[in-house]
């Protein structure tokens, strides 16, 4: 079947979260947004992109940074309201420089950091 990106699911805003893991270990690494277009990028060029919501532009993962994400593969859930991306992650996910942008626990009521930034 041929992947036809008007079958997505997309809010008023004309997006929808996807979920970036890699591809070796599992390790969610960070959620960022994307729309009919950013995918379009993705799938073409291998390299990640996502749309910023606070810049109003394409955001081209590591494009600046270094820190690039390539496309190992993508999958979209069963609502078809959401995307999975498998990623080869260079360096850091996180802005802060984290590996991964979930590095906060919350366990019975206190907040525990999980790890340090990147050296």
């Amino acid at each position: 079947m041929i992947f036809d990106p008007a079958s997505l699911v997309f809010n008023s805003d004309g997006l929808l979260p996807a979920i970036a893991q890699d591809a070796e270990s599992g390790e969610v690494l960070m959620l960022a947004w994307m729309n009919a277009q950013s995918i379009a990028q993705t799938l073409e060029t291998k390299r990640v992109t996502y749309w910023s919501r606070s810049r109003k532009k394409f955001w081209v993962k590591g494009e600046t940074s270094g820190h690039l994400q390539h496309l190992v593969d993508m999958r979209i859930d069963c609502d078809r309201d959401c995307i999975l991306v498998t990623v080869k992650q260079d360096g850091p996910a996180c802005h802060t420089n984290r590996r991964s942008c979930f590095y906060t626990s919350v366990t019975g009521g206190n907040e525990t950091e999980l790890m340090q930034p990147m050296t």
